[in-house]
Formats: structure tokens, C-alpha cells, sequence
């Protein structure tokens, strides 16, 4: 089976990205764009972000999660630490966030640091979930292989009898990761393929150098 996509072509040509519209501080830029396209009705989700890790095996993967604060400091994202990305973050630190809003014909490319968050912050975030996602974060063993459907289904049952009455801790195998940035590329689409990219990198002195990327 195969299908020739060669003809799939879009032209871009609702926005641009000049450097005199840039900001010092490129999460002021990321801010501007961030809360553009969350007022944006043809954006669901404006948070979800992929992430993405160089596995245990030598295999770079990403995969969608969602991002729940940003600040001067970087990105916060929750999950389990004893999954495949908890595990791969364990080893190797350095990650790749990314955007893409096609709505607007943007996406934002980040490069970064993991580090775990404070326990008092990953309780404070795990106490405002619903009752549902608190008792997910305990009856899923994420990334494991599991006999069936049902095992989890089981599991999840147990657990909303067992704390039918009862505060749902946060479990020690959850938490939250900071992303601290060390560069982030900002790409906005425009005609003929020659897309703005603006990319700011992080010096040793903690300022940040701006500068244009060919397309």
C-alpha cells in the first residue's frame, strides 16, 4: 500500500516574524504567542506540547503531553517518574519541547534541562486534579506491559472503593518535571517556504542572543 503525498502543499501567509518585534526575553515572546493562541477558536488544546527524550535504548521519541505552567523559569509538565520518559529523563536530562499551532502557521522548538520539581509543588498541583486522574496516577503502572484492558479496569475499581472515603495521596512515582530552556526557536510560516525563524540561545552570562535561521 502507498500513497504519493508530493502534491500536499499549503502556502503561509497570515503572519510574520520580525526582529524588531522581538522581545530581550524570549518567554515574553513565548507568552505573546502562547495567550494568541489560546484566544484562538481553532485551537482545542493550545497547552499540549511534544516532548520529546533519547531513550534507554538509544532511540530519540516523543510523545504528546500537556503543559501546565510556564514561567521566567521554564515549562512545568507532570507524569510518572517510573515511566518510559520518567526513565529516560533519569538518564539523560536534555529534552526537546515543541508547539505547533497550524491554525496560525506557527510552532515553537525549545531546548532544555529537566529537573524534578520541589514535592510540595507536584502535592499542590496533584491535589487540584479530579478524583478520576488522582486514582489514575496510582492504578497505572505507565509504560509496563499489562495482561489486558480489564487488569487496569480492575485496579481502578479497587482503588475507588479503597478511598471512597479517604483523602488520594500523590504517589511517590508522580510528580512534575521543570523545563529550564536553553534556546527557543520560533517559526512562522510564510510564502514560498521562506519561514521566519527566530531562535534565541542561552550565553554564559544568562543573556539571551537573538538571531535569524535560514529556512
Amino acid at each position: 500500500m502507498s500513497k504519493d503525498l508530493s502534491n500536499y502543499r499549503k502556502s503561509y501567509e497570515k503572519q510574520e516574524l520580525l526582529e524588531s518585534n522581538c522581545p530581550d526575553n524570549p518567554m515574553e515572546l513565548f507568552k505573546d504567542w502562547f495567550l494568541n493562541a489560546d484566544a484562538s477558536n481553532a485551537i482545542e488544546e493550545t497547552n499540549a506540547m511534544t516532548i520529546a527524550t533519547i531513550g534507554n535504548d538509544g532511540f530519540p521519541k516523543s510523545r504528546v503531553v500537556l503543559l501546565k505552567k510556564y514561567t521566567e523559569e521554564g515549562f512545568v509538565f507532570y507524569t510518572n517518574y517510573t515511566s518510559e520518559k520518567g526513565k529516560a529523563i533519569e538518564e539523560n536530562k536534555h529534552i526537546c519541547l515543541s508547539f505547533f499551532w497550524p491554525a496560525l502557521e506557527q510552532q515553537i522548538i525549545i531546548k532544555g534541562t529537566a529537573e524534578k520539581l520541589a514535592a510540595n509543588l507536584s502535592d499542590g498541583y496533584f491535589k487540584s486534579r479530579p478524583k478520576g486522574s488522582k486514582l489514575g496516577a496510582w492504578a497505572s503502572p505507565q509504560s509496563t506491559v499489562v495482561s489486558s484492558k480489564k487488569e487496569l479496569e480492575t485496579q481502578l475499581t479497587s482503588l475507588e472503593k479503597e478511598y471512597a472515603e479517604k483523602e488520594i495521596p500523590r504517589p511517590a512515582h508522580w510528580g512534575g518535571y521543570l523545563i529550564k530552556p536553553i534556546s527557543l526557536e520560533f517559526w512562522q510560516g510564510r510564502p514560498n517556504r521562506m519561514h521566519d525563524r527566530i531562535r534565541y540561545s542561552l550565553g554564559k552570562d544568562f543573556s539571551w542572543k537573538l538571531e535569524r535561521l535560514a529556512p
